[in-house]
């Protein structure tokens, strides 16, 4: 009888070594909250379903974290995520792989969007909210109206960051939509436009620091309109506050997938990032939250309803200025140690 037990149990870990050889997992950081448990639903869940690949979560995938494992060689992270300015740092510093054709096809991605080191997962944009109750007969519609405080009275809010908030005061000022990187790279471009945001400062009530600060603010009556991210204004709209957008003029920025460099599980990464550029899967991520696909054909597949909240149609991207992330990863610091600057003195 004990020979038969021990036979069996040999025969069953031989069975099962096989099993667990194969089984496959890969981590994934994100920002949390509402963002990261749309791209849960939307792309996590499914992902596994279909591929068995299990995906562990994580959080706060700050550059500082990521080269801290990149540096000492214990790369916890597969596959993280950030806007522009986090994917070019990134670049700077060497902590993310190099996107080639041959490990993930984004043929269907936006020309606009793509870039060597990171998967374009999302497109959102920088807009005009204002109050409807401030403004019942229709408010600010371009960004010179939202500089203009005769024709639209009352308290604004700006980010207290500089990227998108210079792109929008220099078309305020006039500068055309593809000379404003031109224009910000030169010393009195970039003058030009923190004049520009000073000019608004005895009507800025508040330099917000969290998405969700202008939607507050709007919502609450302490201020009138507020740049802001069009995720976080359609939220609180659907959640009954009298907020409008105006789309007539956007500057549009990408979220980025990385795969870290040295990434342990950076086959199952590799699948991951085929698997959310399919425009199927891309159409997907609109259920849970207002951002818009990187991928055209997508568009298709999107319901009138959902469409009509989300910043990469056709229509509302050929309003739109795209932030072009080479230029902040090269000037971020010297534009934002000058903007803190206007907004203090």
């Amino acid at each position: 009888m004990k020979k038969t037990f021990t036979a069996l149990v040999a025969a069953t870990a031989m069975i099962a070594a096989p099993l667990a050889a194969s089984a496959e997992d890969m981590v994934f950081a994100s920002w949390g909250g509402a963002y990261q448990e749309a791209i849960k639903k939307a792309w996590i869940t499914p992902f596994t379903a279909e591929t068995g690949v299990e995906v562990i979560e994580d959080t706060e995938p700050q550059v500082a974290r990521i080269r801290g494992m990149v540096d000492t060689g214990n790369v916890e992270w597969d596959v993280v995520t950030g806007g522009g300015s986090t994917l070019m740092q990134g670049v700077n510093f060497g902590l993310f792989e190099k996107i080639t054709d041959d490990m993930v096809d984004q043929s269907d991605v936006l020309p606009e969007a793509r870039s060597d080191y990171g998967v374009p997962s999302e497109i959102f944009s920088t807009v005009i909210g204002y109050s409807k109750e401030a403004f019942p007969d229709g408010g600010p519609k371009t960004f010179a109206d939202f500089w203009d405080t005769k024709k639209f009275p009352g308290k604004r809010t700006l980010p207290d960051k500089p990227s998108t908030v210079l792109e929008a005061a220099l078309l305020a000022d006039g500068v055309a939509p593809g000379d404003i990187y031109k224009t910000l790279s030169t010393e009195e471009g970039l003058k030009r436009a923190l004049d520009k945001v000073a000019e608004l400062k005895p009507e800025v009530s508040v330099w917000w620091s969290s998405g969700a600060q202008p939607v507050q603010a709007i919502g609450s009556g302490e201020v009138v309109m507020a740049l802001g991210w069009n995720g976080r204004f359609q939220a609180g709209i659907d959640e009954g506050l009298p907020i409008e957008m105006s789309w007539d003029e956007s500057i549009a920025q990408v979220g980025y997938f990385m795969l870290v460099k040295g990434a342990p599980n950076r086959e199952a990464g590799i699948k991951f990032l085929n698997w959310i550029t399919k425009p199927e899967h891309q159409a997907e991520f609109s259920k849970y939250v207002a951002y818009g696909p990187t991928t055209p054909k997508s568009l298709p597949m999107i319901d009138a309803e959902r469409t009509a909240r989300l910043p990469s149609t056709d229509e509302r991207l050929s309003h739109a200025v795209f932030s072009d992330i080479a230029f902040w990863a090269q000037h971020a610091t010297e534009v934002a140690e000058k903007y803190t600057a206007m907004m203090q003195n």
